[in-house]
Formats: structure tokens, sequence, C-alpha cells
């Protein structure tokens, strides 16, 4: 299920934490002795990390070469999943095996489930502000996520009910205002045709960031562009943006339209405006927040 690069950041979290071994556990008088621990949400939130736990458990098997469980709790006549909502207090999962193994991996694996479970809190809050006033809206993440976390990070925004943008450089095509610089706007629509034609193979989508409504206008012109990126616009710019779009014939109502065009807004979104943001009718909202400013859940081991 995971990455290579990912299954390396576990052993590296595994390695700084350990060191050369847990010198306090080592010490314990019944370090052998196989107990079971329980996993514990100490706040309300959405759990995220369930289906790592027995990554973060196999690194430290090999490293240790004791036998180490994580096991989900069953709530509600099932296994708890990741994305699912907890409440203060509850148990999310269970560590077995011997005392000082268990001890050993306590801090790595509750590392893991805080920030990812951070993640998906915070996104799920994202999605319900927008989706109250705006329900066909896509709250998504950015590339700004801690480096090394990328998989963990855009996998715990899905579990909060986000959706993920591109996951790097190499899997879509997202023209920024940087690459347009210079470009005048009567020649924008060319420019674009000329530079989409000589693409090698099908991204999984192109997409345009635009400063203007003026930039707007031409960007639509472009068959072969799927959704335009509009980054700290005004809600009044907002709104002409998707007007022009709608009158343009390529809103997503539009089925039996040759093609839609989705609108995306990014910059400066927040808790406060996301739901103001999506009353105006854009598809898609971007948000950085997501994976750049999570507070970790709280999240304790008792044993």
């Amino acid at each position: 299920m995971w990455s290579a690069l990912t299954l390396q950041l576990v052993d590296a979290a595994r390695d700084e934490d350990l060191g050369p071994g847990d010198v306090t556990s080592a010490l314990l008088p019944d370090a052998g002795r196989q107990i079971t621990a329980r996993v514990v949400a100490r706040g309300p939130g959405v759990i995220c990390g369930l289906a790592l736990g027995p990554a973060i458990c196999a690194s430290f098997c090999a490293r240790l070469g004791q036998p180490l469980q994580f096991t989900p709790t069953a709530r509600g006549g099932h296994m708890q999943q990741d994305g699912d909502a907890v409440d203060r207090d509850a148990a999310v999962a269970t560590l077995c095996g011997p005392r000082a193994t268990v001890l050993a991996a306590e801090r790595t694996v509750l590392n893991f489930l805080g920030r990812m479970s951070g993640v998906a809190t915070l996104t799920r809050r994202f999605v319900d502000a927008a989706r109250a006033v705006n329900p066909a809206v896509q709250i998504l993440d950015t590339r700004k996520t801690i480096p090394g976390w990328r998989e963990l990070d855009k996998y715990a925004v899905r579990a909060g009910g986000g959706q993920n943008h591109r996951t790097g450089l190499y899997d879509a095509l997202l023209i920024k205002d940087n690459h347009l610089a210079g470009i005048p706007i009567d020649r924008l629509a060319v420019t674009l045709e000329e530079w989409l034609g000589r693409r090698a193979r099908r991204a999984a989508f192109v997409e345009v960031e635009v400063d203007s409504l003026a930039q707007l206008v031409e960007v639509c012109k472009v068959p072969a562009i799927d959704m335009i990126l509009l980054d700290n616009f005004s809600l009044d710019d907002l709104r002409a943006a998707v007007a022009h779009r709608d009158r343009s014939g390529l809103g997503a109502g539009r089925r039996s339209a040759q093609r839609t065009l989705q609108i995306e807004a990014s910059g400066g979104i927040t808790l406060d405006n996301v739901a103001a943001v999506a009353a105006t009718g854009v598809d898609r909202i971007s948000v950085g927040a997501l994976t750049h400013a999570a507070a970790s859940l709280d999240i304790g081991l008792d044993s």
C-alpha cells in the first residue's frame, strides 16, 4: 500500500527515536512481559494513520527482533478505519507485544497518528464548512507538505473528505503566473495553444493560473484547458469569473457542451472565509493550510 519512500520515512523515524536502543525500557524487570496497550484519542477529531500502524510495527520488529502487533479497535459493529470521527477518550487501536517493545515503539506510532489525524481533522472542518453552502464544491490540498511526508499528508486529506491536487511537478500541467510572466494578454490564448500543442503526453489535467478577469476571458478560449486557477481573487471577482464561464457555456451543468471548465479558488483560504468562497459557485478550493498549518490531534497510549 505504501511507497518505498514512505517506508523509508518510517524507518528513519524509528531510528531517530530508538538510536542504539531504548535505555529506559531495557531496565524494566518485566521487559518481556506481554501486554496490550490502547491507543487513545485525547480529543475529538478524525482518526488517520490506522492503515500505517502495521508498517510501523513491522519496522520495529525488524530492528528489535520482537513481535509487535497493531490492531484497530471495533466500534459500532465494525473495525475503525481512517476517516472515522472519534470522540474524546475513544480507543482507536491496540499495540500488543513485549512491554519493552511496545514502549519503544510508542512515540513513533503516536507521532504518525497524531500528525495524520490532525490533517484529516482540519480537512473535515474545511469540507463541512464549504459544503454547507455549496454541496458540490471540492476541497483540495496543495504541494505545501512536510518534505518526505507528501504521500501521508495527501492520504490524510482524503481521509478527511478532501481531494488531492497534483502529486508533484510530474503528473499534471499547471501553468502558473510565473510561467506566463511577460506574455501580453492579447497573445495569451495563442501562446497557450502553442505550448499545449507541444506536450508529449496527456497529463492528469491541464490548469492555468490567471491574475485577472481579462486573462480568464482569454484562457476560456483555449479548448485544451480543464481548469482555471484564481489566486487571491476577491469574492466579487470570483463570482464574475464563474458568471463568465457559465455564459460561455462551459459550466459543469452544461453536459451537452463539448467541454466543461472548472474554476478553482486559492490563496488566503481560512475556516472563516471558506464558506463565502464556496458560495461564489467555484468548483474547487485549494487550501495549503490543510497540510502546512494542521495541529496534531492529541493521541496517547494507555498501557
